[in-house]
């Protein structure tokens, strides 16, 4: 089952306390990127997902090409890395960048699994403010980030866990070329919760991104709901973790956790201006 709706009532509800509002409908995702995204380098757990992260439509919505320059903030264990690294191999670049330590360990490792597939990927440091080295300034055709902004939020891997989103941003429009693209997805917070809501549950609202991205000098050019849930309550015993993958409960309540699927997704894009 796929989650894509595009109902009126559903933009209205993601994007609600913003003036104008705006959706675009996702570009269709060109054959190099849907060769990408069956690509036999990528797991089959991974692809399992396909219907949950829609990521020819994700990707063909922020417009990346093939010969772009593009950022992977804080890829995890490298399931958009594992799409992106094919794509972008023939002709553009792709750099992954992670906090120093564990994090840049573990995506160091799953790249040095497979030569042939991330032997070109390059490796920097994310944010500086933990040390090590960044992506250099003006660089960047796209930086793409995947459900990692609440982190920021809420001060994951930073000793005091205070909230350093703001910097994030401005280290994110730092390393864009002008006209360059951010693209965010992230788990979906309503605008009436509470900020207290924000800093634990791992949701956050449109309305913050937007505001932390326009802060720090970008342009909003538009959402799509091709990663929407209306199945997801976001009111969770352990947050957005309660749901798949995570399954934070394990085996209570697992197969309406199961039944759900994984969260209701904002999927935001934004512009550098040009100068």
């Amino acid at each position: 089952m796929t989650f894509k709706f595009r109902t009126s009532a559903l933009i209205l509800a993601g994007i609600s306390a913003m003036a104008p509002a705006a959706y675009a409908a996702p570009a269709h995702p060109h054959r190099e990127l849907t060769a990408a995204v069956a690509a036999p380098s990528r797991s089959t757990a991974n692809k399992a997902r396909d219907i949950y992260r829609n990521p020819a439509e994700t990707l063909s919505f922020f417009g990346i090409k093939p010969s772009d320059t593009v950022v992977e903030i804080w890829p995890g264990g490298g399931w958009y890395t594992e799409i992106l690294a094919p794509y972008l191999k023939d002709k553009g670049k792709l750099i992954v960048a992670a906090p120093t330590g564990n994090a840049s360990a573990n995506i160091g490792r799953f790249l040095d699994s497979d030569a042939a597939v991330y032997g070109q990927v390059g490796r920097a440091n994310f944010p500086i403010l933990m040390g090590g080295t960044g992506v250099a300034p003006g660089t960047a055709d796209a930086v793409l980030t995947f459900r990692n902004v609440h982190n920021w939020r809420m001060g994951s891997y930073k000793a005091d866990g205070a909230d350093y989103s703001a910097e994030a941003f401005k280290e994110l429009y730092a390393m864009l070329k002008p006209g360059g693209v951010l693209g965010i997805e992230d788990h979906r917070l309503p605008e009436n919760a509470s900020d207290e809501q924000e800093r634990k549950s791992g949701y956050i609202k449109v309305s913050t991104i937007r505001r932390l991205a326009e802060q720090a000098g970008f342009r909003f050019a538009g959402s799509s709901e091709i990663n929407a849930n209306p199945k997801d309550t976001k009111d969770y015993p352990r947050g957005v973790w309660t749901l798949p993958p995570r399954l934070a409960e394990g085996d209570k309540d697992r197969e309406k956790y199961l039944a759900i699927g994984e969260s209701d997704r904002m999927t935001l894009k934004f512009i550098k201006p040009a100068k």
